[in-house]
């Protein structure tokens, strides 16, 4: 059984005379219940001759017997078309000297196949981009695909309960779908080893890390995961900074964060550099100390000058 069907622009993405290129969604519909997709050529009625022969005698046998009726609900109306239909099958054709429903009963229902055992779930599809973030997007929900895949153009498509993404015909992920907008599904083997390392840590996690160290080293640890758009991205300078206490010292590395939060710096390599060049052992340096060290002088005219 083959389903001819007019040049529809929701079922046919591009029309062509010789392979038409048809709807993802539609041509799945009739590969599930075996049957192909063959639409007619654009202005080519013939292709199509018993739907149009159809719709003659339907408009003559039906149709124009009810242009003197008048029905009050649709359901009365459904019903008399109905019995009109009934009576359209059961007349006997003069060619075939048989009625429609004869030849139903003898020809087409021993040739009908039974229906699939899984009822058809309606997909549909779309054309995506990975971001560097190797995530793609489904209605403001983000979905992971494999590392490598990124910026490649890929097949998504989704169903009710399931989103599936092809790279080339080949299912390249597959997830659960998700209502909630602005989250993130991720499959760890989809992330890159350097990200996969880090499942373990959590901010929460570092931060207790850094507070038992002391409260500025705590304190710098929760300033440098703010200051990231995803927490994640400053996971690596809150490792590499924490660990520094095994080659200097808890006491050390505490006095650095203090000096780093002073400076306003949110690095590894701003911590790293204090405790290289050994200026967490200087004398904090005293802003009021200095003030009073200034020596007053006549010749000296001061900041007021400046501002007539």
């Amino acid at each position: 059984m083959a389903i001819v069907s007019d040049q529809l622009k929701s079922g046919v993405t591009r029309a062509c005379r010789y392979e038409p290129e048809i709807q993802r969604s539609y041509d799945e519909l009739a590969r599930h219940y075996g049957t192909v997709i063959l639409p007619a050529r654009p202005a080519s009625p013939r292709d199509k001759a018993k739907v149009e022969v159809g719709v003659l005698i339907a408009q003559r046998w039906i149709l124009a017997r009810l242009r003197h009726e008048t029905f009050f609900t649709l359901g009365a109306l459904n019903h008399r078309i109905s019995e009109l239909a009934g009576e359209l099958a059961d007349r006997t054709m003069r060619h075939y000297r048989a009625s429609r429903r004869t030849l139903f009963e003898q020809i087409d229902r021993p040739a009908l196949k039974p229906l699939p055992e899984t009822r058809y779930e309606h997909a549909l599809w779309k054309f995506v981009r990975p971001n560097i973030d190797y995530h793609v997007e489904l209605d403001g929900h983000y979905y992971s695909v494999p590392f490598p895949l990124r910026h490649e153009r890929l097949d998504l498509r989704h169903t009710a309960s399931t989103v599936e993404v092809f790279h080339r015909g080949a299912r390249v992920a597959s997830h659960l779908k998700s209502s909630l907008r602005g989250r993130h599904t991720t499959v760890p083997e989809h992330m890159p080893k350097a990200h996969q390392a880090h499942l373990e840590w959590s901010p929460a996690r570092l931060t207790r890390w850094g507070q038992s160290i002391g409260p500025h080293t705590g304190l710098l640890v929760e300033a440098i995961l703010a200051s990231r758009p995803h927490p994640e991205q400053g996971y690596r300078s809150c490792l590499g900074i924490l660990r520094l206490a095994k080659r200097y010292g808890d006491a050390r590395l505490e006095v650095a964060a203090q000096r780093a939060r002073a400076a306003g710096a949110k690095s590894y390599r701003h911590v790293e550099s204090i405790l290289k060049h050994g200026l967490d052992r200087l004398p904090a340096r005293d802003e009021r100390e200095h003030d009073d060290a200034i020596v007053v002088h006549e010749n000296l005219r001061g900041s007021d000058y400046y501002r007539h």
